[in-house]
Parts: C-alpha cells; sequence; structure tokens
C-alpha cells in the first residue's frame, strides 16, 4: 500500500452547503455522477460521501486542497453496485509520480455522518 485515506462529513451541513450555493454541484461533482444520482428523492447523503471521496483521496496521495480539481476525483458504479474510483487530470499525475497504479474505494453512509476511506497501492 501506498496511502491511506478517510474523510467524514456531516451530511446536513453538506444539505446546507449545496442549498446555500447551487454552483457547488456542478463545480465538484461530474455530470456523471450528478447523472447517476438525478433519480434519486434525496441525493446530499450520496453526494457527501463523494466529497468525502475527494478528500480521503488527497489524504491517501499526502496532499492539501489545491493540490489537484475537486472534479479529478469521481465515483462509478461498477455492474456489481460496487464504487470505483476514477482519478483523472493532475490527480493522476499526482497518483503516477508516487507510483499508484490501483485504488481500492469504501463509502458509507447514515442518516447524520458520510465516510469514504481510499487506498493507494
Amino acid at each position: 500500500m501506498i496511502g491511506l485515506g478517510i474523510d467524514a462529513v456531516s451530511i446536513s451541513r453538506f444539505r446546507a452547503a449545496l442549498e446555500r450555493t447551487p454552483t457547488l454541484r456542478t463545480r465538484v461533482f461530474t455530470p456523471e455522477e450528478l447523472d447517476s444520482l438525478a433519480s434519486r428523492q434525496d441525493s446530499a447523503p450520496s453526494l457527501a460521501a463523494r466529497f468525502a471521496v475527494r478528500e480521503a483521496t488527497m489524504k491517501a496521495l499526502g496532499v492539501g486542497l489545491g493540490a489537484f480539481d475537486l472534479q479529478d476525483v469521481s465515483i462509478r458504479s461498477r455492474a456489481t453496485g460496487a464504487p470505483q474510483l476514477v482519478v483523472t487530470g493532475r490527480a493522476a499525475e499526482l497518483a503516477r509520480q508516487q507510483g499508484v497504479n490501483s485504488w481500492h474505494v469504501s463509502l458509507s453512509h447514515t442518516h447524520d455522518m458520510a465516510v469514504a476511506v481510499v487506498a493507494s497501492h
């Protein structure tokens, strides 16, 4: 393993941020992610978990905010429904420099909290 990152996000605080700043959705999340959640009655828990993925990926790479564009990291669902981490752009370049060639990701949320764990190999 090269790096490990974890992050937790308060769903109620994230929902409030989405309501306060409508452009947050398109600044942070890819069109594919937004499309995949469009049919959900309440996408805030899933979006909070996907936001946590971005932070956890930064931690796994040992970098902070601003090291890469937030849309450089996203989640795609595999055919099985399992999440797949997609890393592009500057985040992919940082990963390449560190010798990362694979990722593991886990997402979860309760009523109040969303969490993500990212491991780079």
